[in-house]
């Protein structure tokens, strides 16, 4: 859809009488600073909050994202409902989910006027999503949106993919270096277990780089866009996928060690070193050979080899 193509937003609320005006957009800085100060708000560095203050990347992320009225959209972190005003013009219902008490009646003012939007004060790590979604949306895949602080992404994003949770993909805004991480391939100092995980499940694209001056307050480092989609089934094989996770995270706990060592160090593995290098050479693979040079496939065979 081109910029012509696309509906003008409505963004309607109620005044203190009670009537209907239009609602400002606050993806505009001054909106978002008059909204925050009219509800003395301040921000949490335990939460990480930095608001999106640019329409053009609010546009992307819900382009990017593919959100269409026949959507159930989950978003985390709605924050002041910035990014909640873009959704709910786009999809058939949002559910934004917000661990800060002190924003949800800032959410209940910025969204009152969208009937599709129900706001839940939890924390995502504790929600079912997994019933969520047969509720509202009949068990069908949902899309997930979301602008997440870096001590949080891991967590979140695995948590969404290993709980089953029925999802056709995930756009997510998170700080530029653990966006690179998920994309990358071996033989890159970025590359680990975040990579393997994400690529396992999903195939993950960098859609938009957003700097610094895109939020409010400003955050120290670059953030990025990237959209997760998942596969109907993943690209590769393996027999327990538990344990080749298990294989995966000891490779890059000692990144510096060979893969035999980082193994046989590993208690929780129970391996010996002829065990790790007797499957290193069915593989035709050096034992002294790192973790970090191998692909999601190798980790797979290695796996099944070893269990």
């Amino acid at each position: 859809m081109n910029q012509a193509e696309r509906p003008s937003r409505r963004f309607w609320v109620n005044n203190t009488k009670g009537q209907k005006l239009r609602m400002a957009n606050l993806g505009n800085p001054k909106n978002t600073i008059e909204i925050i100060q009219k509800h003395g708000f301040r921000f949490q560095k335990k939460f990480g909050q930095n608001f999106l203050i640019d329409t053009h990347v609010l546009d992307k992320i819900v382009a990017a994202a593919g959100v269409t009225k026949d959507d159930l959209v989950l978003e985390i972190g709605p924050g002041i409902g910035t990014m909640t005003q873009y959704l709910a013009e786009a999809a058939r219902e949002v559910i934004a989910v917000e661990i800060d008490k002190n924003l949800i009646p800032i959410l209940e003012e910025t969204l009152s006027e969208y009937d599709n939007v129900t706001i839940l004060n939890e924390d995502i790590l504790k929600v079912d999503i997994a019933a969520l979604a047969e509720e509202k949306n009949g068990g069908k895949p949902i899309k997930v949106v979301a602008n997440l602080p870096y001590y949080i992404t891991t967590p979140i994003i695995m948590g969404l993919f290993e709980s089953k949770v029925p999802l056709e993909n995930i756009t997510i805004m998170v700080q530029k270096e653990v966006a690179d991480r998920m994309q990358v391939g071996p033989g890159t100092k970025d590359y680990g277990a975040l990579s393997l995980a994400v690529q396992f499940y999903a195939k993950p694209e960098i859609v938009a780089n957003v700097p610094p001056n895109c939020f409010m307050p400003r955050p120290n480092v670059g953030s990025a866009v990237i959209r997760l989609t998942r596969y109907p089934e993943s690209p590769v094989q393996v027999n327990d996928e538990k344990k080749m996770f298990m294989i995966i995270r000891a490779s890059f706990n000692q990144r510096r060690k060979t893969l035999v060592n980082g193994l046989t160090n590993a208690g929780e593995l129970n391996l010996s070193k002829e065990q790790v290098a007797a499957a290193l050479a069915k593989m035709n693979l050096p034992e002294t050979i790192r973790g970090e040079a191998l692909t999601l496939e190798q980790f797979a065979e290695l796996s099944n080899l070893i269990f």
